[in-house]
């Protein structure tokens, strides 16, 4: 999830784990009231289809990255054991030779051990990624067997330093190893488990003969799970990228939405002016209504913040998306205090874990339907909190 999110890092600082116990493989918190376990009991089933997911939902932002090197069967394996109800497993991009596998960007010398390896040295490239100049080394120069032999790194060391001690444990995992894990671990725990890839670019990719979207809903056919009740929802930040897969596939869809003045990559390369600030007006979320199941905008668009970073008052988006049939997945909620709005943030310390519960409280308020989270035992915590209060 999210090119367009603001990534903070911050000095490191003493680390905390909120939240309960964990059960490895029942994927239980421990301390949930008998409302809250009766409701997973009612609303575990995939066979119900998106709607049958608890409320609000929470989603492991790349698994359980706050604890994990992101996008790694280790953190989507954690994310399930915390009990999640859906693992963002697989930002999807290419390979060389045309394989999806899941990394935050194709960029991936902020994900991987690459550097460290002098074959790769000549790899090295600056490329211009949706009008944005990155260095480093992409999926798309490398083969599938090539990327094998990389190990997955923490992202933001700075802010997450513990995270460290994971690096170079797991591989690259491919899409179909996830689909694979996925059932799996819907076989050993008895519940179905629901995944929640997004597809990365999707016109870059096309430009250079790599279609995400076809790709895509060939895996999800082979694999039987490109139906209307799948438990496979798919998001794209780009509104033309599910606009088509509404076409190849039955799954539910998500358009992802980033800062109110942004313009979607696909809008730029096509000449459409309008920006997501149009797409959230009424008219708008009419449209997206016409082709998708809901919206994953950015916590900014839910409740803006001020100058200071503080929360102001909720916009009319949430209102206005029900009305018209969208659910809500904002994205993301972390622990640490750079990633919070500054009213609940704790001390001066910016890796610190601030008010996370207050903040999770006042987003839960305003009726979405669910939250990504780099950290699914708060989330999960702070559901109980909400739906029991």
């Amino acid at each position: 999830m999210g090119t367009q999110e603001n990534e903070q890092t911050g000095v490191t600082g003493r680390r905390m784990l909120l939240g309960a116990a964990v059960l490895g493989a029942g994927g239980a918190v421990l301390g949930l009231s008998g409302t809250a376990r009766a409701a997973e009991t009612r609303h575990g089933g995939g066979g119900g289809g998106v709607k049958s997911l608890p409320k609000p939902t929470i989603i492991g932002h790349r698994g359980a990255s706050g604890y994990r090197p992101e996008h790694t069967l280790g953190s989507y394996q954690l994310a399930l054991d915390m009990g999640a109800d859906i693992v963002e497993a697989g930002d999807l991009v290419p390979t060389k030779d045309g394989h999806l596998v899941c990394r935050h960007e194709p960029e991936i010398g902020g994900t991987t051990d690459v550097a460290a390896h002098p074959e790769f040295a000549d790899r090295r490239k600056t490329k211009l990624l949706d009008g944005v100049s990155a260095t480093g080394w992409f999926t798309e120069d490398f083969t599938l067997a090539e990327l094998k032999t990389l190990r997955a790194t923490e992202r933001i060391p700075a802010n997450r330093p513990h995270n460290t001690l994971y690096d170079g444990r797991w591989e690259i995992p491919t899409f179909e190893e996830v689909l694979r894990w996925q059932d799996e671990q819907t076989r050993r725990r008895g519940k179905q488990v629901w995944i929640y890839p997004e597809l990365k670019h999707p016109t870059y990719f096309r430009k250079q003969g790599l279609a995400l979207e076809e790709r895509v809903a060939k895996v999800l056919r082979k694999y039987g799970r490109d139906r209307r009740n799948s438990p496979v929802i798919l998001q794209s930040f780009e509104p033309t990228s599910i606009q088509r897969l509404n076409k190849l596939v039955d799954n539910p869809l998500v358009v992802l939405l980033s800062g109110a003045t942004s313009r979607p990559w696909d809008f730029v390369e096509t000449g459409d002016p309008r920006t997501v600030a149009d797409l959230i007006k009424p008219a708008g979320l009419r449209e997206i209504a016409s082709y998708a199941q809901g919206i994953g905008p950015t916590l900014d668009l839910v409740i803006p913040k001020d100058a200071g970073g503080n929360l102001t008052t909720p916009t009319t988006l949430v209102s206005d998306a029900h009305k018209v049939g969208l659910i809500l997945h904002p994205y993301t909620m972390r622990n640490e205090n750079p990633f919070l709005p500054a009213n609940f943030r704790k001390g001066t310390d910016a890796d610190a874990y601030g008010d996370v519960f207050g903040a999770y409280r006042t987003y839960f308020a305003t009726g979405i339907d669910g939250v990504f989270t780099d950290n699914p035992d708060t989330g999960l915590l702070a559901r109980e909190d909400f739906v029991n209060s």
